[in-house]
């Protein structure tokens, strides 16, 4: 095997944590022998849990002494929840680490390396980076802006429609492109929803037909606390929490103890900017956020640089004039996504892609 291909091992055992993980990110790393034989490997299972690295080179024991460790993430360097894995590397014998990318955690971001180097651990970094990369927005984008990726969602129509009047809920998507959109739910940390996706479609907000193992943490938007307590959302704690965030002064006390009597949990954000809502669930330690709407969030989100990548499910149907639009009066064009993909999903067609790449 060539080293290109170790490493596309070790990212593979990398998305096993997919789901798990989360505030930390995906990491997975193999210790391959002199003669080429891999003789452990291992993945950062969840969060908390043991570091990819650290399972590797149990795996491997005594044979790990003059390998090569390849590992998607640069190796931590300080006391966490567990010990620092550059500790572990040097004291098992390795004798190179390949890494695809540097750690942005302040904590570690190069400290890692060096300590290695300056024990006689050759470092080589790159390999496969742009895979690890992509794998690790969320983590990325939580420790370098402090909020979450935000994935922003939607089922159009061909004419490029979200609803059929604004308040009207409106069915779409064909049952593939749905059981598809659950499994992306099942995958985030987080489901975003305004004020007015609550009162038009009052929704539950819960992970159907796809295995989630973490509780779902689901975020609803609302400047005036216009959200009923007897809203769905509130019925539904065992699936995680419900947080409501709104702005000073924007609504009464009043109507704060009665959703916090109904299950939520309200949170005050610094000003009325969604960006500043983002940063709260980031102090959260929430890494991604699905942003399914409605459109006054959306739009906000897309006005402020907040949204980071886009998933569409555009059906065959289309709605007319009256129609609610996506984006409207923006400029956004799908075509126009980084790395844009577009495949069949049922009767519907999924677009989805970066905005502005990954990073």
């Amino acid at each position: 095997m060539s080293a290109a291909q170790y490493m596309d091992r070790a990212l593979f055992l990398a998305a096993r944590g997919r789901g798990r993980t989360s505030p930390n990110p995906l990491v997975g790393a193999v210790v391959v022998a002199p003669d080429g034989v891999v003789v452990g490997q291992g993945a950062h299972e969840r969060a908390g849990g043991p570091h990819a690295e650290v399972r590797a080179l149990d795996a491997a024991g005594g044979r790990a002494c003059g390998a090569t460790l390849y590992c998607t993430l640069e190796p931590c360097c300080h006391v966490g929840r567990t010990g620092p894995c550059v500790e572990r590397i040097v004291d098992a014998g390795i004798a190179k680490v390949v890494a695809a990318v540097e750690d942005p955690n302040p904590l570690v971001s190069g400290r890692g390396f060096r300590y290695l180097r300056s024990r006689g651990v050759a470092v080589e970094v790159g390999l496969g980076a742009a895979a690890a990369s992509a794998i690790n927005q969320p983590f990325f984008t939580l420790v370098r802006a402090g909020r979450p990726f935000v994935t922003l969602k939607a089922a159009t129509s061909l004419d490029g429609c979200i609803a059929a009047r604004a308040g009207v809920r409106t069915s779409l998507t064909s049952a593939e492109a749905d059981r598809h959109a659950q499994r992306a739910r099942a995958g985030v940390d987080a489901i975003g929803i305004g004020s007015g996706t609550v009162l038009a479609d009052d929704p539950l907000l819960t992970v159907r037909g796809a295995y989630r193992e973490q509780p779902l943490t689901r975020v609803i938007f609302d400047r005036r606390l216009r959200t009923p307590p007897a809203a769905r959302v509130l019925s539904t704690a065992a699936a995680g929490p419900v947080i409501i965030i709104t702005c000073a002064g924007a609504a009464s006390a009043r109507a704060r103890r009665a959703l916090e009597a109904a299950g939520a949990r309200v949170e005050v954000a610094a000003d009325a900017s969604l960006g500043a809502a983002l940063r709260l669930l980031g102090a959260s330690g929430i890494g991604s956020l699905l942003l399914e709407g409605g459109a006054v969030l959306h739009a906000a989100a897309w006005d402020e640089g907040l949204v980071d990548y886009v998933r569409l499910y555009v059906t065959p149907r289309t709605l007319g004039p009256g129609g609610v639009r996506l984006f409207d009066g923006r400029r956004f064009r799908s075509g126009r996504l980084l790395n844009l993909r577009v495949e069949p999903v049922g009767v519907d067609a999924l677009i989805e892609g970066y905005v502005h790449g990954p990073h």
